[in-house]
């Protein structure tokens, strides 16, 4: 599917309209996953399936070292107990929890809990001392650092367009839906088939039309009963699910115009 150029990126995407190039033949074998959604290379030990034999390498080496891991664990061997750890500090700091006091204490008034590391310790008392709001002016304080970042969400100033209802977060998002929607007229991808005039906005469409209309590629069917609907593209399939079910939300697969 690639073809040879004498430049850096030597390996260059051959899909109609797709400009993308790559140093190495296995990155181009990656990306042109993202034309087919084929995965043809699959480990004999899990279900997982890779684009690349380089990729099923890498997870097979992945899977061999985790093993590896587990043979060299530092294990608790108090009764009872079956936790295991990577380092011999952390198998330390969990045997405090099999003897009856605990080297670290909370300072805080009335709380009694002990730790078996500086860091737990630490970690617990953010309990007590909660997480502040930065802004100014803002009394809140919140008990997690998850509520703490939920909050920071409230005083982040939505962009609105001045030419419809939408809000953005920053300038850039904004001037980017300036250009796609209210730039006047919109850049038409023309079908480069002979004798089809068929134009489109965007060029997941295009690639679609030319690969199922032209090109009799349609190799994504439809597994619903009764249905034997088929695309050109995964994501088209994706797409058609929510017909099947409507509660299922739709995917938004965003496509470079």
């Amino acid at each position: 599917m690639g073809e040879r150029l004498h430049s850096e990126k030597t390996y260059v995407c051959s899909y109609f309209d797709c400009k993308a190039a790559f140093s190495k033949s296995w990155k181009l074998e990656a990306h042109l996953c993202k034309h087919t959604g084929l995965k043809p290379f699959c480990c004999e030990n899990c279900d997982k399936s890779f684009c690349t034999r380089y990729q099923l390498t890498r997870h097979e080496l992945t899977a061999v070292l985790l093993f590896k891991t587990i043979l060299t664990s530092e294990m608790c061997l108090a009764d009872g107990c079956s936790e295991d750890f990577h380092k011999k500090k952390q198998l330390k700091a969990h045997k405090c929890e099999h003897q009856q006091g605990l080297p670290f204490h909370c300072s805080f008034s009335g709380c009694m809990k002990e730790f078996p590391s500086r860091g737990k310790l630490k970690h617990h008392e953010k309990v007590h001392e909660g997480y502040a709001c930065e802004a100014e002016v803002c009394p809140f304080l919140g008990k997690t650092w998850t509520e703490y970042l939920k909050h920071r969400k409230e005083h982040k100033v939505k962009v609105p367009c001045g030419q419809c209802k939408r809000q953005f977060n920053n300038a850039w998002f904004l001037h980017q839906h300036e250009l796609r929607v209210h730039s006047g007229e919109r850049k038409m991808l023309l079908c480069p088939q002979q004798g089809c005039d068929k134009k489109f906005t965007r060029r997941f469409n295009l690639e679609s039309h030319v690969l199922g209309d032209h090109e009799g590629k349609k190799c994504f069917s439809c597994a619903y009963p009764g249905c034997s609907k088929q695309f050109a593209m995964k994501e088209s399939l994706w797409r058609h699910g929510v017909v099947h079910d409507p509660a299922k939300k739709k995917l938004k697969v965003f496509c470079l115009t």
